[in-house]
């Protein structure tokens, strides 16, 4: 027997009934935010995701060469890939180009909780916005996204990679990126843990001391901004910080404030974010993290070859928020039953033929249906009817059929209608219409 690989999951009716549930809320809510939907192609050369990250990032693509000897790599997010597409064919596009994408990707990380070797990720790119309104317009966006699903106990922390680089000047660090990565696993770590993991990267001890007072600036803006006001006293700094505060000011305006915290700790994992960064967090017992995030990154556009052009984004992670919806009971029960099921009676070649005809007009009709397949008698297939929970049974006989009749049966009731053959889906629809 062939097993599934390590990291992978099949995905059961159930399993994608819900998963598609929630697939529809958030196309929903992104098109109702004016963004339009792409898909990139699956695998790119390895050189895109070479080029954004540096040499290490290729342990972690699924990498290999084509038959044609090219480096190629399943795609492990799709931030490059549109932002290739964008220099590709959109660079001249009125600005600003919005789209949204929701699409399977590739690590090959090792599983855990919430994390799979292949997943699916729902997101957002916009691109041609420099203004603070770009970062507002993508986290009123991130939080509505949540909400549409049904949950309304996370947060969303918004940290800023312009005040962490300037904070790695003020303290002396050359490798921003390096101190970036550490504290972006600051909730992974016990304090103990941090503090060590801080002097080993070389950190003296005053310098360690300041790097947890960074990350321990978290909370309501009107709270934790005027301390790092006093904190930072650079004319850098401070542009960024009243950047900040006008993005509260957006989001209070558009009334998604109440799940928007401050949190100068966050840092993201990516090296080409450029100014807000944030992540979204929901209290759970499952060991599951982030359940998404994003930025703002002004420099990847011309990175690839593009001209300079800022942007920013996000991704929701779902496998890491539907586990999360299941734990609140927030996933509609999944129910495989049609509506309507027929059976013909007898083997005569007339009566499955009619049988045919009756479900196929219900469908045409918008009614979920089923036909009999496996020539159980008419017991049986009541007793099925009645396991599954099929709310009207088609009878299809011979000594009705001559006189253009079929017997409809309401398996709550026990009710039986003669109804004519071509009047069954009206009949039924009205029934069902008048029970919903």
């Amino acid at each position: 027997m062939i097993e599934r690989v390590k990291g992978t999951r099949d995905l059961t009716p159930a399993d994608m009934f819900r998963r598609r549930w929630v697939f529809d809320r958030l196309r929903d809510v992104f098109e109702r935010y004016s963004f339009s939907e792409i898909l990139t192609p699956t695998f790119e050369y390895t050189d895109l995701f070479r080029l954004r990250s540096g040499e290490d990032v290729v342990n972690q693509l699924y990498a290999f060469k084509d038959k044609g000897g090219r480096d190629v790599s399943l795609r492990p997010d799709m931030t490059s890939s549109v932002a290739r597409l964008f220099v590709n064919r959109y660079q001249n596009a009125p600005k600003p180009v919005k789209w949204y994408y929701i699409a399977n990707m590739f690590r090959y990380e090792e599983p855990q909780s919430g994390r799979f070797r292949e997943f699916w990720q729902a997101g957002v790119e916009l691109i041609g916005s420099a203004g603070v309104e770009g970062d507002a317009e993508v986290i009123n966006l991130f939080v509505e996204s949540y909400l549409a699903t049904g949950l309304k106990d996370f947060s969303v922390e918004v940290g800023d990679r312009t005040l962490l680089d300037e904070f790695a000047l003020m303290i002396g660090v050359r490798d921003t990126v390096g101190l970036m990565r550490l504290i972006d696993k600051r909730d992974k770590m016990d304090h103990e843990e941090f503090v060590k993991a801080l002097k080993d990267f070389g950190l003296s001890d005053g310098c360690v001391e300041k790097v947890v007072q960074l990350t321990e600036i978290r909370g309501r803006p009107d709270d934790v901004l005027p301390i790092a006001e006093d904190l930072f006293q650079s004319e850098r700094a401070s542009s960024e910080i009243s950047r900040l505060y006008e993005l509260m000011e957006l989001v209070e305006s558009a009334g998604t404030a109440e799940w928007v915290r401050i949190n100068l700790g966050i840092a993201r994992g990516f090296d080409y974010y450029t100014g807000v960064v944030f992540e979204a967090v929901a209290p759970n017992d499952l060991g599951i993290g982030s359940i998404g995030g994003g930025g703002r990154y002004d420099n990847l556009i011309s990175l690839f070859g593009g001209k300079p052009t800022p942007a920013t984004g996000f991704a929701i992670g779902v496998e890491r928020l539907i586990p999360i919806l299941e734990s609140r009971n927030l996933l509609p029960e999944f129910d495989p039953a049609p509506a309507v099921y027929v059976v013909p009676v007898g083997d005569e070649w007339e009566v499955k033929k009619a049988a045919f005809k009756v479900v196929s007009s219900l469908r045409r009709k918008g009614i979920k249906a089923d036909v009999e397949l496996l020539g159980r008698k008419l017991r049986k297939a009541l007793d099925h009817a009645g396991r599954m929970g099929i709310p009207y049974v088609v009878i299809v006989g011979r000594r009705d059929l001559p006189q253009g009749k079929v017997t409809v049966r309401d398996m709550e009731s026990g009710e039986q209608f003669k109804v004519g053959l071509e009047e069954v889906a009206g009949f039924i629809g009205g029934r069902l219409n008048s029970n919903s």
